[in-house]
């Protein structure tokens, strides 16, 4: 049996974009569609929905960090890089029917890469991270994307940049900063944030944004293919089969 899910993983309502200059889409609630499916749903009839979330990223931006603050609230201060990959499941309740998060934190470093794309494929969501100290690793965000979508299908994924370490930054300079990664996640099509995962500052508004937006999607996308199936039958997403391949390397790799 499952673990009941955290009280403070209970989405009611679509949270809001950080910045309306750089959103998926400004809507202040889930889509219609969306409400009247889960409205009708039988909770006893619902598999575990789950959505695939891949975090791409320079060594050592935060991204280990960033899924840390998030699953654990913690803040580990003694870095130590990834290898490989790394594999973070959160539960969370949307509009009262059970919704997964497989976080899937890849390594930054060039020597992982073949390991960490081998995980790319299947993606519902890209999240890539650099760090708002860091001009450099905003300038390489474009090659982590282009790596991470030619195991996807651009047109299902949802896609995420996503600045870490506000707390080092400046208002000057992360203004400065946030001008070119607002202008980069208007050409790539993503959603901008600015994230501390020192302090917690914008991570939990973060991933209840992915989480909601990843729901809303798979639930769509199963609406549009029931076509003229009962309503009780919408939402059928069965649970991916990546988490057994986690500890799996490919013989390139070894």
């Amino acid at each position: 049996m499952l673990p009941p899910v955290k009280k403070d993983r209970i989405i009611t309502q679509l949270p809001k974009c950080f910045s309306p200059h750089a959103a998926l889409h400004t809507r202040d609630s889930f889509h219609p569609q969306v409400t009247a499916a889960c409205q009708v749903q039988r909770p006893d009839s619902v598999s575990l929905n789950v959505a695939k979330v891949i975090v791409v990223g320079d060594v050592a931006v935060g991204k280990t960090c960033l899924i840390s603050r998030f699953c654990r609230g913690a803040f580990d201060r003694n870095y130590k890089a990834t290898i490989g990959v790394d594999f973070e499941m959160e539960r969370f309740q949307v509009l009262g029917l059970p919704f997964s998060l497989q976080l899937w934190d890849t390594a930054g470093q060039e020597r992982f890469k073949c390991i960490a794309s081998t995980y790319y494929r299947g993606a519902q969501a890209i999240v890539v991270v650099f760090d708002l100290s860091c001009v450099g690793s905003l300038a390489h965000a474009r090659q982590w994307l282009q790596d991470a979508m030619k195991e996807n299908d651009p047109s299902s994924v949802l896609l995420f940049l996503v600045g870490t370490k506000k707390d080092l930054s400046s208002p000057e300079q992360l203004a400065l900063v946030e001008q070119e990664a607002i202008r980069l996640s208007e050409e790539i099509r993503a959603e901008y944030w600015a994230v501390s995962a020192k302090s917690g500052d914008g991570v939990r508004d973060f991933f209840f944004r992915v989480a909601s937006l990843t729901f809303e999607a798979n639930v769509l996308s199963e609406v549009e293919k029931s076509g003229s199936r009962h309503p009780t039958d919408v939402i059928r997403i069965t649970e991916t089969h990546d988490a057994r391949l986690a500890a799996r390397k490919p013989n390139c790799c070894r």
